[in-house]
C-alpha cells in the first residue's frame, strides 16, 4: 500500500513535468543526455524529466533596435546614426546549437556591420542612397546569419546625426540653390516677355492704326481707374487727319 501511495505521488511530480506545450509561434529545440535529438512543432508534447531538456525559440518576425554608432565617413565627417535590423530564426536547432544567444549576437553584428559599410560611403551618398545602403547591409548581415538558421528580411537606417556645422552648412547650401532657382526662372520670364514685346513691336511698325487703337485702350484704361480730370496729349497721328479734313472743309 505504502509503495503504490509512492508511486502515485510520484506520478503526480513527474507527469506534469513531462508535459511541455509548445505555442503556435514555438519550437522546442530537445536534447536527450545533451545531444541534440529532435525539434517539436506546436501542441503538446511528452519529455522524460532528467533525460530529456527543451530550449524555446521564438519563430516570429523580431525587431532588433541597433544603438546608435559614431561613424566618419570616407570624406572624414563624423556622424551618429542607428538603425533596424528585422529578421526571423527560420532553423531553430541551428540557433540553439551554432550560437551562444542569436539576439545578442545578431545585435553585435549588426553594429559593426553598420560602421564598416556607412564608413565606406561618403556623406552625400549617406544621405541620398540609403536604399542602396540598406540592401547592402541586409545582404551582408544575411550571410553572415545564415550559418544561425536566421533570415534578414530588411535593414533600415532610422536617423543620421550630423554635426552641427554641418548642419549649418547644408542649411546655407539649400539657402543658395533656392535663390539660384528663383534667379533663372526670374531671368526665363523675363526672357520670355522680352520676346513678346518685341514680336508686339513688330506688329504695330508693321500696322500704325494697332498703336493708335492701344494709345485708345490706354485712354479708356485710365478713365475708368481714376475718378480726376487727367490730362492726356494726343499724337499727331491721330489729330492730323482731323485737322486736314477741317481744312477741306473750310475750302469748300
Amino acid at each position: 500500500m505504502v509503495y503504490i501511495a509512492a508511486l502515485v505521488i510520484l506520478l503526480f511530480i513527474i507527469v506534469p513535468a513531462s508535459i511541455k506545450i509548445i505555442y503556435e509561434y514555438e519550437r522546442g529545440v530537445v536534447f536527450l543526455f545533451g545531444k541534440y535529438f529532435a525539434t517539436y512543432d506546436k501542441g503538446i508534447k511528452l519529455l522524460i524529466p532528467g533525460v530529456m531538456t527543451m530550449v524555446r525559440v521564438d519563430m516570429r518576425l523580431i525587431a532588433l533596435d541597433v544603438p546608435s554608432q559614431d561613424i566618419i565617413t570616407k570624406d572624414n565627417v563624423s556622424i551618429t546614426i542607428n538603425a533596424v535590423v528585422m529578421y526571423k530564426v527560420m532553423e531553430a536547432e541551428k540557433a540553439v546549437i551554432k550560437v551562444g544567444d542569436y539576439h545578442y549576437n545578431a545585435s553585435l553584428l549588426s553594429q559593426t556591420t553598420l560602421r564598416a559599410t556607412v564608413g565606406q560611403h561618403e556623406l552625400d551618398e549617406v544621405l541620398s542612397m540609403q536604399d542602396r545602403i540598406n540592401a547592402r547591409l541586409q545582404e551582408l548581415l544575411d550571410h553572415q546569419t545564415d550559418p544561425w538558421g536566421i533570415k534578414v528580411a530588411s535593414v533600415a537606417i532610422k536617423h543620421v546625426d550630423l554635426p552641427q556645422e554641418m548642419k549649418r552648412a547644408m542649411a546655407k547650401q539649400a539657402e543658395a540653390e533656392r535663390e539660384r532657382r528663383a534667379k533663372i526662372i526670374n531671368a526665363e520670364g523675363e526672357l520670355q516677355a522680352s520676346e513678346k514685346l518685341m514680336q508686339a513691336a513688330e506688329m504695330m511698325g508693321k500696322h500704325p492704326m494697332t498703336l493708335q487703337l492701344r494709345y485708345l485702350q490706354t485712354l479708356r484704361e485710365i478713365a475708368t481707374e481714376n475718378n480726376s480730370v487727367t490730362v492726356f496729349p494726343l499724337p499727331m497721328d491721330i489729330i492730323m487727319p482731323i485737322v486736314k479734313a477741317a481744312s477741306q472743309a473750310l475750302n469748300k
